[in-house]
Parts: C-alpha cells; sequence; structure tokens
C-alpha cells in the first residue's frame, strides 16, 4: 500500500506520527464507453452551452446556482481565502463509547501507521488505552482540502482513522407511513422472533461474494478466450526510427558511387558505337570545291611577281 497522507494524531500533550492509507478499494470492473463498429473511445468536449464553444480549463470556473437564472462565480483565489486548517493533524476532541455513533455517520476508512521508530511507543499506548477503555476518539482532520469530521478506533491491533458525515449531511427519515396506526398483533411478532431465532450466525464476510461481479468476469473472459477482441487503429503516424533512415541514405549513397541503381543489381552500361554520319560526304566536297579557287589565286599571284 502507498500512504496518501502523512502527519500527527494529537491529544493533550501527546503526538504521534502517524501515515494514512486507504483501508478499502473498489472492486468494480470499469468499462469505457466505445464506438461499437471499431473500438474507439467516445470523447467528451467542454463546450459552453452558449456560445457553443469548446472552452479550456484555464477558462473554467466554478459556479454556485442560486436559482431563477442567477450563478455566483468562484475562482481559484475564493477557494484560497478559506480558512482551511493546512495542518497536518489529526486532533482529537473528546472519547466516547462506540455504541452512541449511529453507522449512518461512517463515510470512508482509513488505517493508520507508526511514521518512524519515535512514534511506535506513543501509538501502540493510544491504541491500549482505547481498548481498555471501549471507546473511540472523536476528531477533526483537513483531507483533501476540506475539513471532515471523523473517528479513531482500533481493528485488528491497528488504529482505524472513519471519516464521518456532518449532521446536516443525513436526511431525516420522513416517511408518510410513520404516522398511520399499524395493529400489530403480539402473535406475529412472536412468529417473526422465532424466524429470526433459527436464521441466527455469527458474522463472516469471507462467506460473502459479488456473484454479479463474478459473472461479468465470466463473459469477459470467454469473449478474450474466443478473440471476441477489437484493436482500434492508432491516430498517431509512425514514425521510422532514424537508425533504419540513416541506413537506407548511406545503402542509397554506396550504390548510387557504384553504379548500381537503389535495390538492383549494378547498372549495364551499353557503348555507343562511333559510325560516320551519312551526311559528311557532302561537306568535305564543298570544301575542296571552297579551297581549289584559293590555290588558283595563289598561283597567279607567285606568275605575276615573277
Amino acid at each position: 500500500m502507498r500512504a496518501i497522507w502523512k502527519g500527527a494524531v494529537s491529544f493533550g500533550l501527546v503526538s504521534i506520527a502517524v501515515k494514512l492509507y486507504s483501508a478499502t478499494e473498489d472492486r468494480d470492473i470499469r468499462f469505457h464507453q466505445v464506438h461499437r463498429k471499431d473500438g474507439g473511445r467516445i470523447k467528451y468536449q467542454r463546450v459552453c452551452s452558449l456560445d457553443g464553444k469548446e472552452v479550456g480549463y484555464d477558462e473554467i470556473a466554478k459556479g454556485y446556482d442560486m436559482g431563477g437564472g442567477e450563478m455566483v462565480i468562484l475562482t481559484d483565489a475564493d477557494f484560497k481565502s478559506l480558512p482551511l486548517s493546512s495542518s497536518r493533524a489529526i486532533e482529537v476532541l473528546e472519547f466516547v463509547p462506540s455504541e452512541q455513533i449511529d453507522p449512518i455517520f461512517y463515510d470512508k476508512a482509513y488505517y493508520l501507521e507508526p511514521d518512524g521508530a519515535a512514534g511506535v511507543k506513543p501509538y501502540m499506548l493510544l491504541r491500549e488505552a482505547l481498548e481498555e477503555a471501549d471507546r473511540v476518539a472523536v476528531v477533526k482532520v483537513a483531507l483533501r482540502q476540506r475539513e471532515a469530521l471523523a473517528t479513531l478506533r482500533v481493528r485488528d491491533g491497528v488504529l482505524v482513522l472513519n471519516t464521518m458525515l456532518w449532521p446536516d449531511e443525513v436526511r431525516k427519515a420522513d416517511f408518510g407511513f410513520l404516522r398511520d396506526e399499524v395493529n400489530v398483533r403480539p402473535q406475529e411478532v412472536k412468529m417473526a422472533t422465532s424466524l429470526i431465532d433459527s436464521m441466527a450466525a455469527d458474522f463472516d464476510p469471507d462467506q460473502f461474494t459479488d456473484s454479479y461481479r463474478e459473472a461479468l468476469q465470466q463473459v469477459i473472459d470467454v469473449k478474450v478466450g474466443k478473440r471476441e477482441t477489437v484493436t482500434p487503429p492508432t491516430t498517431e503516424e509512425k514514425v521510422a526510427p532514424t537508425i533504419d533512415l540513416m541506413a537506407a541514405l548511406r545503402e542509397s549513397v554506396e550504390r548510387a558511387r557504384s553504379g548500381r541503381p537503389p535495390g538492383g543489381a549494378p547498372a549495364t552500361v551499353t557503348p555507343i558505337k562511333k559510325t560516320a554520319p551519312k551526311k559528311t560526304a557532302p561537306a568535305k566536297k564543298t570544301t575542296a570545291k571552297k579551297a581549289a579557287p584559293e590555290k588558283a589565286a595563289k598561283k597567279a599571284t607567285k606568275k605575276k611577281a615573277a
């Protein structure tokens, strides 16, 4: 178990350093709302009912509805100004007989453990004193930004903190049949008492199980065994690892240098045959015709010079 709170139990001049653990756990099978077609999770957006726009967490405040269309807006600054006890102390108010506390007031249970070797002896002292006096301690404690009324009692050698509801949080049982006059005969009461005696037993919580949860788990196990499962496609793009990309680039460079196409055998180079062009002959004749007059002119010049 992981401690969810650390503080001290204080009564009189005695202070006991303790750790707080949740004594119960919710074992209900949890479900997500999904699209029946592909198993995709159903998401809910924070949308303002007036302008229809999505609202971010930084724009959300708490509102107290006064009725008649009026709303009181409370911000984080308003809550910080409240006189909530910030001390991590379980303050003992009084010690009362346990039978005087109606179980309807109990809310949630926590285990207390001594925090460090120095807290073991005063912890054991308080435990023995509570068992000897056959009483429970009524205390006040601040948990999760809220002050709560609670009791300290002993269970299996461990101090248990039970948070309680405030008196105005327990509704009064006001039903019409309580005001009706119904005559119950003594013989009927005696018969009902006999039935109760025939079904009397000592309470053993281990003999009771959650049959609905067990049946639901069996349904899930059967579907898993038959592979009746859905794997919703991920919406994130898959990015290839960097090392694979670098290897592919390196191989591409090596193939390019060796004259091989990517992913294939070495490239086959076809040699180009040097053939004389068909129209080169007329070009030579034209050049020869142009050169003949030039030679004749040079001969004539030489004769004149002689």
